[in-house]
């Protein structure tokens, strides 16, 4: 008895130890969630010197303090359980990766080969020197790659947890001394390329053409790639090797053999990599100019130039000591790219804002309706490009789709951004760029305005240096291509499509009390969208929000954060070309990995934001979980519970939730920027579906307490959560059906007697809610949410049947690549809605219009 006692006391230890350990580190399941006083939160802001009561304390989860150290230690184990999973995950995609990359060198060598063999001959292609120069390396490369796939492949094959594999990645590591020797060949490499393929026709066109083999997966499938793209595949891989065992290490317990030998790999990459930067880097991207000075590329990139209306696509760099706005020229009869040179203003000269131009400009806006047919477009070309590769048919099919893939997503890049960036030459005109958000203006303006404290000096260019400095942009450019789907390798990633949860935890690294608050922003079709804000947190250097969001991913690879400095004083508002009148104090981004959100487990990380760091916690969910409709199961409470049961055991026509917010929203929140858009913070709609749940008495006092966005989120779940889609399941394919009749006539009869053909409830609620959206977007000039945008939120909250009457499988294999269906079929459902929004009145019988005013009669 005294030995079991003993033992037990020495398992509990040990658990206890476990969970002092592990406490801190990332965790697992449901989120940590913090306590919420209304009275003590209203006492505070109303004394701004007080911080916010937020409490951050393990104690205060019942996740944390519930479990105990037994179910602790057991926890601790299931995790590193998990932990060991996502290492083999990690690998997989690591060999994947090396496949493709073995590929590349594999086409490099190809004509390496038969030009020697004619560098002997009579009538040489190359001489034997320029064959050296041109493909310097690249055989060692190949060498130490293919050992090392071949190496580390039967090992993930053969895979168990304990299984070894830190000796290949440190032998890599210690191998690349032959990267190092093709870095600094590489601008002579890529230099010699191009006079031989201007000297030599047969060169040329071998160099345009280089055959690149498809994975295991698709063997008979090949791609062309001109060699000055495969050429830069290996300076590509370089600047991506300590990412990779980032990763590695991140799914490695420290207990793991493996755990020092990556370190040691680690610490060389970074180290080489740190040295490449320092030295390589700016040998290549420098030019002489009068005087021996030095001009260096300091950041190029696409943007859309604003000219006399039109937009115009524009490659712009940034030199040490000016900005060049340039033209990518056509290719034509198979030659090199060329830029031809817009304009240019010194650093010295450039300015932001004069007083004649501080007001606004007219900006031509593309309407939303055009945008949303640009990416129908888009996502049909995609599936019908997987559909072609899938069934591996004729290279010709699949290279006309690209085409017209190519010629919509620059369509859709030119015409989307709508924030302005104005810059000036103090001698001259003016000139305007459109962008998508407020990081890529702070980004270039924060370059911009560090380098003119080092420009003093104005000066003016010959015709002669502008035309050597637009020719030297080809080799100095760092973004080579448009951030369009054909531009991307095959094996990369389409993007995530579903639900992302974002927990805001905290900040540190502030120098002063701040008032400060953070935004969200996802890429979707290449174009960047605000989703989310936390509140403002105030007086304070290390602000704890401790909010939680939750944004819609479509086809989103990076979550980008803004911290802004909030502006009381109105007297120092600076509106600079639309700018918000809060400071940007720091900007960060992070990569959303499919292979590391694809669990469903919470990821904790930390974001640096120009020295400061931000604490986030995430999780995803992809659609085809996220968007599931349960069937009713609850006896009582209002969400997840059929329209028609509210609504009689409230006995009125609109149920009590909807009633509620909506009369919130049009007390306070019609003028909210982004109303229905922004996230509201997820702990506070949950609050607010308890209470109306258990039909709380103080809902009422608590939503009046709350951010508006909160009260939108709450009816944007309702909505979501009901079993049956407001427009329910039997009709929503006729609903699909009708909105694409061509017929106007024809598609408002069929629309009308559709709608008509709603359950009462249904109908009642949909026209209550259709009224409060038209007033919504009358405020559009001040909330920016048009009919469009207000269709595109609640379009498939409305219309989106329940899992089996979608058209998507219920178990997709591959649920990533599954996207642009998804995007079809949802760009349908807010085509529904936005009919309805835009028609001026809906023909109704009396009796059912008239019991939209709050009536509670049956």
């Amino acid at each position: 008895m005294f030995l079991m006692m003993l033992f037990f006391h020495l398992v509990l230890s040990t658990a206890f130890l476990f969970f002092l350990l592990f406490t801190d580190g990332p965790f697992t399941g449901t989120p940590p969630t913090y306590g919420y006083d209304a009275d003590r939160a209203e006492e505070q802001r109303r004394h701004h010197d007080i911080l916010p009561y937020i409490d951050d304390s393990p104690s205060s989860s019942p996740h944390l303090s519930s479990k105990s150290p037994l179910s602790m230690f057991m926890q601790t184990e299931l995790d590193l359980e998990k932990g060991l999973e996502m290492r083999k995950r990690v690998l997989s995609g690591i060999l994947a990766s090396e496949e493709t990359y073995l590929s590349h060198l594999e086409a490099l060598l190809l004509p390496m080969k038969p030009l020697k063999a004619a560098a002997t001959t009579s009538q040489p292609v190359l001489t034997v020197q320029q064959i050296e120069t041109i493909f310097f390396k690249v055989p060692e490369l190949y060498e130490i790659h293919k050992e090392f796939y071949d190496s580390l492949l039967p090992r993930v094959q053969q895979w168990s947890h304990h299984q070894r594999v830190g000796d290949l990645f440190q032998k890599q590591a210690s191998q690349l001394g032959v990267y190092r020797a093709f870095v600094d060949n590489y601008e002579l490499a890529v230099e010699t390329a191009e006079k031989c393929c201007q000297a030599n026709t047969q060169f040329a066109e071998i160099s345009e053409s280089l055959k690149v083999r498809s994975t295991k997966e698709c063997k008979d499938l090949t791609a062309k790639y001109s060699l000055e793209t495969l050429l830069y595949k290996p300076v590509d891989r370089v600047t991506r090797s300590t990412l990779v065992l980032h990763d590695l290490l991140k799914h490695t317990p420290s207990s793991h053999p493996d755990y020092p030998l990556l370190q040691d790999a680690l610490r060389i990459s970074q180290n080489f990599l740190s040295s490449i930067n320092e030295e390589s880097t700016p040998r290549r991207q420098s030019m002489t100019v009068k005087k021996g000075e030095n001009r260096q590329l300091l950041k190029d990139g696409f943007m859309v130039e604003l000219v006399e209306g039109a937009r115009k696509l524009r490659h712009v760099f940034l030199f040490t000591d000016l900005l060049l706005c340039a033209k990518l020229k056509k290719q034509i009869g198979g030659k090199s790219q060329q830029y031809d040179s817009k304009w240019y203003i010194p650093l010295s000269d450039l300015t932001f804002q004069t007083a004649e131009d501080s007001e606004p400009l007219p900006i031509p806006q593309v309407p939303d309706e055009e945008l949303d047919a640009i990416k129908i477009k888009i996502s049909s070309l995609r599936s019908d490009i997987q559909r072609e590769r899938r069934a591996n048919k004729g290279s010709k099919v699949m290279e006309r789709l690209k085409k017209k893939l190519s010629e919509q997503e620059s369509l859709l890049l030119l015409n989307s951004p709508n924030m302005p960036l104005r810059v000036h030459n103090r001698n001259g005109k003016s000139y305007m760029f459109l962008i998508s958000s407020d990081y890529e203006r702070a980004e270039w303006k924060e370059v911009i305005r560090e380098q003119q404290k080092k420009c003093f000096k104005t000066f003016s260019l010959t015709s002669m240096e502008l035309q050597m400095l637009t020719n030297s942009c080809l080799k100095l450019q760092t973004v080579h291509q448009l951030p369009l789907t054909v531009n991307k390798e095959e094996d990369e990633s389409t993007g995530l499509y579903g639900f992302l949860n974002v927990i805001v935890h905290s900040a540190s690294g502030l120098k002063q009390s701040l008032n400060l608050y953070c935004t969200l922003e996802v890429d979707s079709f290449g174009i960047f969208v605000n989703k989310a804000k936390t509140r403002v947190y105030r007086y304070t250097t290390e602000p704890k929000w401790n909010e939680e969001f939750e944004i819609e991913l479509e086809g989103s690879q990076t979550l980008r954060l803004l911290c802004y400095e909030k502006s009381y004083n109105k007297a120092k508002m600076n509106k600079e070309d639309g700018e918000s009148t809060d400071r940007i104090m720091g900007k960060g981004r992070i990569a959303l990995d499919p292979q590391m959100l694809q669990g469903k487990d919470w990821q904790r990380t930390v974001i640096p934001v120009n020295g400061i760091e931000v604490k986030i916690s995430m999780k995803f969910t992809s659609r085809e979980f996220s968007l599931k409709r349960m069937p009713s199961r609850k006896p009582m409470g209002v969400f997840g519970v059929n329209l028609s049961t509210v609504t009689k055991l409230e006995r009125s026509k609109v149920p009590y939730i909807v009633r509620q917010c909506l009369e919130e929203i049009e007390r306070r929140g019609m003028e909210e920027v982004g109303i229905y858009r922004v996230s509201g913070v997820a702990t506070d709609i949950q609050a607010l579906k308890t209470a109306f749940d258990t039909n709380n008495k103080d809902v009422s006092v608590m939503m009046s307490e709350m951010d508006v966005n909160a009260i939108a989120g709450t009816l944007k779940l309702y909505f979501r959560e009901l079993p049956e889609p407001l427009f329910t399941d039997e009709l929503y394919p006729n609903f699909a059906g009708g909105i694409a009749l061509s017929d106007s006539v024809a598609k408002e009869s069929c629309m009308l007697n559709l709608l008509l053909s709603l359950p009462e409830p249904n109908l009642v609620t949909f026209l209550f809610l259709l009224d409060h959206l038209k007033r919504v977007a009358e405020k559009e000039s001040v909330n920016k949410m048009s009919l469009h945008n207000l269709a595109t939120v609640f379009g498939p909250t409305l219309l989106r049947p329940s899992e089996k009457d979608s058209k998507i499988p219920t178990n997709p294999t591959q649920p990533i690549t599954m996207g642009d269906s998804w995007s079809l079929e949802v760009m349908s459902q807010v085509q529904v809605l936005l009919y309805f929004l835009q028609l001026e009145t809906i023909p109704t019988p009396d009796s059912k219009r008239q019991s939209i005013l709050f009536s509670t009669e049956v």
